[in-house]
């Protein structure tokens, strides 16, 4: 996976799914650029994962702790040209989260990873220039670059698709390679 700039803005899903997959920590570190999170999806995603009910609320320690270890930094508004975008786009997007990310993601040049299809369309149609990843992607680099096992991979997979309730829509490039690791045995 290459990144063509310096830093991957993580759109809330993307957070969502990693913290859902119990292994967050090492996905950042094996992403080669900067992983930032607006502070819209700081203040929006820690309070979602606070609520979960699941094991100690695994997903807002390693979330704390990617921010601790500055493996993921938190960034906000910096401008007035950002704040303005921030709005134009929240009327277009219908989501903060997304229209943070776009908004910052465009005005500095930084890559977006979401899985949000608005928000995916609303870049590849404004902003072309700007790399789009996507769970899917990042995953499967983490996987390659780690030398995951098979069986961890399945089990990231199934946690993504269970308390993440993620599942790449049906035309994601990765969709087939996603269900044969959750197929094989």
């Amino acid at each position: 996976m290459q990144i063509a700039h310096s830093h991957v803005l993580l759109d809330a899903c993307c957070v969502l799914n990693f913290c859902a997959s119990s292994k967050l920590l090492a996905i950042l570190k094996s992403i080669p650029a900067q992983v930032a999170v607006t502070q819209v999806v700081l203040e929006r995603e820690l309070k979602t994962l606070q609520r979960l009910k699941d094991e100690e609320n695994e997903g807002v320690i390693q979330f704390e702790a990617a921010i601790a270890q500055s493996l993921l930094t938190v960034v906000d508004f910096e401008s007035e040209e950002e704040a303005e975008s921030f709005v134009n786009y929240a009327a277009i997007l219908g989501d903060d989260g997304e229209s943070a990310t776009c908004a910052i993601a465009v005005h500095r040049g930084w890559a977006i990873a979401t899985d949000d299809k608005r928000a995916i369309s609303f870049v590849q149609q404004e902003v072309p220039y700007l790399q789009v990843l996507s769970t899917p992607e990042i995953i499967k680099h983490w996987s390659e670059e780690t030398g995951l096992d098979l069986s961890t991979l399945r089990d990231v997979l199934n946690a993504i698709r269970v308390k993440g309730r993620y599942l790449p829509h049906k035309s994601h490039p990765l969709r087939s390679w996603w269900e044969a690791v959750l197929t094989q045995c």
